[in-house]
């Protein structure tokens, strides 16, 4: 097979006469920015400004010649790997495409069209916002779709992201600007094959054991013509041959085999990441025709949802092992997804293995991630739970729609099968919990609007979609991976008991209250379910973030820019009474930012421990979210420049794989110990308590057991005992649990809130580790030095930052750099330049 990519492209918009550069993968926002044709999208209120942009149509072309070689294959197509969204294609000036779905890819026969030189390839997309009028109209009335902000884009409250196959948060989401893109978002390839070509290869993992591997081969061969042919399938270990007959057309054959003693794959924190290449090789009389290679992982992964005494589990066994899902929601990197560089999924994917993740959610208002980001999650270990692109929406169900939503669901399930990361292929995001179908008193209200015949035509094209195509498309093309209708949701019941709620035993729970709720962060104790798919809390970017789309006169909480910037409407309110609920107040703006990074990290970490202390009662813990597709205040954890903020920090401690773990329960402190590893550990609970000075005032230690892959309380202790009649203001527990000599973790535990803390001003000394070149720095302090902030002159990141620092206890850190796209290394030990040193002290009000 022979193929060339298409390239030096141009586009305009349609009834314009100047044609401009333009990059291909791109979008129209992204070529009129490269052309100087719009400010930047992301600074200030710009936005506002660019929402003329998907009201109009635009054109893209191409001029190619064809290689001699190239021209003489009797199969002659073209590729188009993504067409964003509704696109009219012509090839020398004849109609060959007419295109309507950004999640799929679009192959079309040109043999009879193309010619040596000269051949114009032109793609006209029309606006998807006129195209998509027309369909409202036709159906009478609106779909519910919350996060759609129709009334940016000056269409009032004319919801149209439903009818478009396309990446709902370009519409606009709680987190994200309205940027409605249209373009050629992945390669246009030029491609040739004689004879057969092999267009698909999955290796279906049956039964997977430590002691053996038994797979099917499913092979997809596409034949010009009629005829004996051999098939032949290797890998480490494996060499089969076959003999096969090929039809004209589309052949499917299957080669089963089996490998002993197989290589597994694991998650991070389990084993390694081992890998087989798969390659099939289709020969006739000797001769090579076509030849294929995947890779892929061996490993069993199921979902595990089986009746006990408190409900129904909720987790994932992989290779026989119960997994604790440790991780994060992810969203697109980018309102301008080809923006998003090899580099920048490497460091989120590389930051959540850094972070002791295991799971990343894959949410289904975004888009169905290029190959690389699972390539990259295959590589760290890192789970990968799939939702369908549908969130928080009705859609409609006409025959048209439903044709369309099949094809993308069996196109991408078939692209991402071979992954060994993928966990879990999920309905759509929050659409069950909002309709609420089978409790009148349940959901978000949507329900209500409409007439009974407009409910039943609703509800009714709900079920066709994710309550048959997707599962049926599962069920056929990727049947070893298992299908969640709707995330959250307890059970597919067809009764109340279906929808998901915060005191549901079964499923998974979505808990917002403490955020949109505004209750208190020790509600996160109160609401564990069997997996916490999802639940945030926002902090700001830090402050040289914010000044990448703010002036200094903009610097304020309440100014246009910053209200801009924050696409929950009540979100800054909610970050400034949170703060008041358990802060004193910060000094000015930029400390500010920095107490709302301690803020939501103390919350997610509350989170987290009361998610993990309940092991195996509950199995899964995804915060949202870890990433940001631009500069905003928001619920991610890492901005949009990939800069930590204290809760990655956070998550990195709360999700080691042995943790300790502090709860007070009234009178008394419990102390857990978590192990997600797979052998028991003998090891020392060592308790202390100091004040702020660093005079060890109580001690006591106890030899410990910790269990393999389970939570265990192994001691708990009388407030009033361990105070020992010490000011409660002034002291501070560290608990550490020590086995051969190593800390495995330690944690200090805050008798009062920090409101009601009196901090002093500490002497904190940074030292360079001798013989490290500037790349490791041992801190002391002379008093309790609380939420320690480093900050480096360099971009990068450093191995622990925000943490506690207690007087006679010292901090060693390591400065980790974002290894170059090449190297192996994501992230390299490095000089970070100028450090900075602060902590909470610094950025509290003295008044």
């Amino acid at each position: 097979m022979k193929s060339i990519v298409l390239d030096n492209w141009k586009f305009k918009e349609s009834t314009s006469t100047e044609w401009l550069e333009a990059k291909v993968p791109g979008c129209v926002h992204a070529d009129l920015l490269h052309n100087n044709k719009i400010s930047d999208p992301f600074y200030g209120k710009n936005e506002m400004d660019l929402q003329w942009i998907d009201k109009r149509d635009w054109e893209y072309n191409t001029t190619f010649d064809i290689p001699t070689d190239l021209l003489n294959q009797p199969n002659l197509e073209l590729c188009f790997d993504g067409l964003d969204t509704y696109a009219e294609v012509y090839l020398n000036e004849q109609p060959i495409l007419s295109a309507h779905n950004m999640f799929r890819a679009w192959t079309v026969d040109v043999k009879d069209v193309v010619k040596k030189e000269g051949n114009s390839l032109r793609i006209y997309f029309r606006s998807p916002i006129n195209e998509d009028l027309i369909k409202l109209e036709k159906l009478g009335y609106g779909l519910p779709a919350t996060n759609d902000h129709s009334e940016d884009g000056g269409l009032g409250d004319k919801k149209l992201s439903v009818f478009a196959r396309k990446a709902p948060y370009h519409y606009g989401w709680d987190w994200g600007p309205r940027f409605v893109t249209s373009g050629i978002w992945k390669e246009v390839r030029l491609a040739g094959w004689t004879d057969s070509r092999i267009t698909d290869l999955y290796i279906q993992q049956n039964k997977v054991t430590e002691s053996v591997a038994e797979m099917t081969a499913v092979i997809e061969i596409q034949s010009d013509r009629t005829g004996e042919a051999k098939i032949r399938l290797a890998t480490e270990g494996l060499h089969i041959e076959k003999e096969i007959a090929l039809t004209k057309g589309i052949n499917l054959v299957e080669v089963d085999c089996k490998i002993n003693d197989p290589k597994l794959w694991w998650s991070r924190g389990l084993g390694e990441q081992n890998f087989y290449q798969f390659t099939a090789i289709v020969t006739k009389e000797e001769k090579v025709i076509t030849e294929k290679t995947v890779r892929t992982g061996l490993r069993s992964i199921n979902l595990i949802r089986a009746k006990d005494d408190e409900g129904t589990s909720f987790y994932f066994e992989l290779n026989g092992v119960p997994v604790f899902a440790k991780g994060a929601n992810h969203i697109p990197n980018d309102s301008f997804v080809t923006d998003v560089s090899y580099e920048r999924y490497r460091h989120e994917i590389a930051s959540a293995a850094e972070s002791n993740m295991n799971m990343l959610r894959v949410w289904g208002g975004g888009i169905y991630e290029h190959d690389l980001f699972y390539d990259l999650c295959d590589e760290y270990g890192m789970l990968v739970w799939q939702d369908f692109m549908f969130a928080c929406s009705m859609y409609p169900g006409d025959q048209a729609f439903l044709d369309n939503v099949q094809i993308e669901a069996e196109e991408n399930i078939k692209r991402l099968r071979n992954h060994p990361s993928l966990a879990l292929w999920c309905g759509n995001n929050e659409i069950d919990v909002a309709w609420a179908q089978y409790d009148e008193q349940l959901g978000w209200g949507w329900k209500q609007q409409y007439s009974k015949a407009q409910r039943e035509e609703i509800w009714s094209a709900y079920e066709e979609i994710f309550h048959k195509i997707l599962p049926d498309a599962v069920a056929s093309h990727g049947a070893t991976i298992d299908y969640w209708p709707s995330s959250p949701m307890s059970d597919l019941s067809g009764t109340s008991k279906q929808h998901s709620t915060y005191q549901s035993t079964s499923g998974d729970i979505h808990y917002w209250d403490v955020w949109h709720g505004l209750k208190p962060m020790e509600d996160y104790k109160n609401y564990v379910g069997r997996f916490m798919s999802e639940y945030g809390f926002q902090s700001f970017p830090e402050l040289k973030t914010v000044k990448t789309y703010a002036e200094e006169k903009d610097m304020e909480l309440e100014s246009d820019v910053m209200l801009h910037h924050q696409k929950n409407g009540s979100g800054n309110r909610l970050i400034k009474e949170y703060m008041d609920m358990y802060y004193k107040e910060p000094k000015n703006f930029p400390s500010f930012l920095y107490m709302s990074h301690i803020l939501q990290a103390d919350a997610i970490k509350t989170a987290i421990e009361a998610h993990r202390i309940n092991k195996p009662y509950c199995m899964g813990t995804l915060y949202w979210q870890i990433n940001d597709c631009w500069p905003v205040a928001s619920w991610a954890s890492m901005d949009y420049y990939g800069r930590w903020k204290a809760l990655q920090y956070i998550a990195k401690r709360s999700f080691k794989d042995v943790a300790v773990a502090i709860d007070r329960k009234e009178t008394r402190l419990d102390f857990y110990l978590i192990s997600d590893i797979l052998s028991d550990l003998s090891g020392t609970l060592a308790v202390k308590l100091y004040d702020f000075e660093g005079n060890l005032l109580v001690e006591k230690s106890k030899d410990v057991t910790i269990k393999a892959n389970n939570s265990s309380l192994v001691e708990s202790i009388q407030v009033k005992a361990l105070l020992n009649n010490q000011d409660e203001h002034k002291v501070v527990v560290y608990a550490s649990v020590v086995t051969d000599e190593e800390v495995l973790d330690s944690k200090e535990y805050f008798f009062v809130p920090m409101k009601n803390i009196d901090l002093t001003n500490p002497v904190i000394t940074v030292e360079e580790v001798e013989g490290t070149g500037g790349t490791e720095f041992d801190l002391t302090t002379n008093v309790l030095a609380k939420n320690v902030w480093l900050d480096a002159a360099n971009e990068g990141v450093f191995s622990d930052n925000y943490f506690d620092l207690i007087p006679g206890i010292s901090k060693r850190i390591t400065f980790l750099a974002r290894g170059n796209v090449n190297g192996h290394n994501a992230f390299v030990k490095a000089s970070p330049g100028k450090v900075s040193v602060k902590s909470m002290v610094d950025f509290i009000s003295q008044d």
